[in-house]
């Protein structure tokens, strides 16, 4: 065998024992008489020794050619060590070598695989198998295999069975833009790679399997950012004869039970909270409430002067930065640029610094008097030592320029705490909304999404005041779950495509298959899905799921690991029916 003991096992009580192990070299250290090699494995580091007066004389003259990376095996006598190293699991002993194998030599790597690595993104990517020999890759990696276990334990436990689904499906014009795949057999045709598996899902409700789920593969054609790449990981899942409150129960319980397994935190509340009131209260739908700065509206306190900027604006808004009345004049202004910058897209910011006597000091103490900016200190809930920033503009713009804000300022005072986990419910979302290029109503969800009962009237005369039975999970600021009750009966889902802008022809083009199914008996459901690769990074204390992929790409939707994707040649464009004029 190749090894008795892995290289993170052995420990003071194995001290006499004759142990096989094998690695990886990750540093030696050679003083002459005495050569020490750190060898090291998935499960950790133990320390070899090479002896000229206990170790054959071959064996070490073969350890002098040993360099970082090669692959050995050695075979020896455990020993205690002399000079202890309690930084390491295996620092209290040693192997005394008597016999040295080199399974494989290896060039010098391109950077060192250690904890702090001279590795920039770029070149780690280009080596990812090196880089996942480095403890941060490799820990995220194990780390990412534990909450997909205990995933699929706590749903089959709860009755859910896994089934896979098909990659090769049909394309939708719906959603983000579809990879697709040529047929070879059928000339002109193409599959496409599924964007999730939603109908799939929505047919085995039909089917009667009443509770599936998936860990599943999904790819979208859209632009790349920390948090996105083309081909992502879900957790997919789906229930028969449920209502929305079903649903909520059941993944907070799984997202309890992630939480208490893997981080050994036990949360209790799951507040619930509407898309109107997210927006208003936070600017966004997906809020962080791991800490305050609620969004104060100014309207009714702040247009009664001559101020033409708040006077002209659809929306006054501020927030109450904690013990920010410190900052200086320079760096309020290095703010205000913050928030002018493209990305933000303000045109500038009014500030209120509240002093610790009681006064207020503001950039606009021409217009308003302190009784004013006391007005607006008791709408943001700002304290003496805090700092009120105020935007104005159109509503929807200010209020993601001002959560921006709210973020960044968050950031910079240590208020987003990796190991504080804030759950939270969005509920109520619209059905539709509008997109002015198009100049039509599109799904905020997808199209199988049931409007709210007692909202379907509506469409037909208000269809933007239509409410999703939809609901989203969002932890720490990130949305890490969504999904919705389904529409399950066929007239519903055909006044829905009509909404949509799709005609009878075009809709049972896209989706007859779905209709005809709900003609044969569709029960009740509903699903939810789970972005894995986000998940794991939040539980992981990140929120770059870049590190907790095996082989992700890069900013590019490139794999430039293998160079994909890459030209393929004409005998094959040939084959596939495709012509590509250059």
């Amino acid at each position: 065998m190749y090894r008795t003991h892995s290289n993170g096992e052995l420990r003071i009580e194995n001290v006499g024992q004759t142990v096989t192990l094998a690695g990886w070299v990750q540093k030696s250290r050679d003083k002459g008489f005495m050569i020490w090699v750190d060898l090291r494995d998935r499960y950790g580091i133990t320390q070899l020794i090479f002896d000229e007066e206990r170790t054959p004389k071959e064996m070490v003259n073969r350890a002098k050619t040993l360099g970082r990376e090669f692959v050995i095996q050695v075979k020896g006598e455990v020993i205690e060590r002399v000079s202890k190293n309690s930084n390491m699991p295996t620092g209290d002993v040693e192997i005394l070598v008597k016999e040295l194998t080199i399974l494989n030599k290896s060039i010098v790597p391109p950077f060192t695989i250690e904890d702090q690595t001279d590795g920039g993104d770029e070149l780690r990517m280009k080596y990812r198998y090196l880089d996942i020999r480095r403890n941060p890759v490799k820990n995220n990696l194990m780390f990412r295999h534990k909450v997909a276990m205990e995933t699929r334990k706590y749903l089959s436990d709860e009755g859910f069975i896994e089934v896979e689904t098909p990659y090769l499906i049909k394309s939708t014009p719906e959603g983000a833009r579809d990879f697709v795949v040529p047929s070879r057999m059928n000339e002109g045709q193409f599959y496409a790679l599924p964007q999730s598996p939603q109908t799939f899902k929505q047919l085995l409700m039909v089917g009667g399997m009443d509770k599936y789920f998936q860990i599943v593969k999904c790819f979208r054609d859209e632009d790349l950012r920390a948090d996105r790449q083309p081909e992502f990981t879900q957790i997919d899942c789906e229930m028969a004869f449920v209502e929305q409150e079903d649903i909520l129960n059941t993944f907070e319980g799984l997202t309890r039970h992630l939480l208490k397994e893997v981080n050994g935190v036990e949360v209790d509340k799951f507040p619930r909270m509407s898309f109107d009131e997210a927006m208003r209260r936070y600017g966004n739908d997906k809020p962080d409430i791991r800490f305050g700065m609620e969004f104060g509206e100014l309207n009714e306190v702040a247009k009664h002067k001559d101020f033409g900027v708040f006077n002209n604006a659809e929306l006054v808004v501020g927030i109450a930065v904690p013990e920010a009345n410190s900052y200086t004049r320079k760096e309020i202004d290095k703010l205000i640029d913050w928030v002018k910058r493209p990305q933000v897209g303000a045109l500038g910011m009014v500030y209120v610094r509240c002093n610790e006597d009681g006064t207020y000091k503001s950039s606009v103490d021409k217009f308003y008097d302190q009784n004013d900016l006391a007005n607006w200190a008791t709408i943001t809930g700002a304290k003496p030592g805090d700092l009120i920033c105020l935007l104005s503009g159109e509503t929807d713009k200010v209020r993601a320029q001002l959560s921006a804000l709210r973020m960044e300022m968050a950031t910079r005072l240590g208020l987003r705490k990796s190991n504080v986990f804030a759950p939270l419910w969005v509920v109520d979302f619209p059905l539709l909304e509008w997109d002015e290029e198009t100049k039509r109503y599109h799904a905020m969800h997808h199209p199988f999404t049931s409007p709210k009962p007692q909202d379907i009237a509506l469409l037909d005369t208000d269809p933007g005041k239509v409410r999703a039975n939809a609901y989203d999970l969002v932890l720490n600021g990130n949305e890490i779950g969504g999904g919705s009750i389904r529409i399950h009966d066929k007239a519903t889902q055909a006044l829905m495509f009509n909404h949509l802008g799709f005609t009878p022809e075009k809709a049972k083009e896209q989706f007859g298959f779905l209709m005809n199914a709900f003609e044969f008996g569709a029960p009740p459901h509903g699903g939810i899905a789970f972005g894995l690769d986000r998940l794991v990074a939040i539980l992981g204390g990140q929120e770059t799921i870049r590190d907790f992929i095996a082989f992700p790409k890069n900013n590019s939707g490139r794999d430039v690991m293998i160079d994909a994707p890459s030209a393929i040649d004409d005998e094959q464009l040939k084959e596939l029916n495709l012509k590509i004029d250059l």
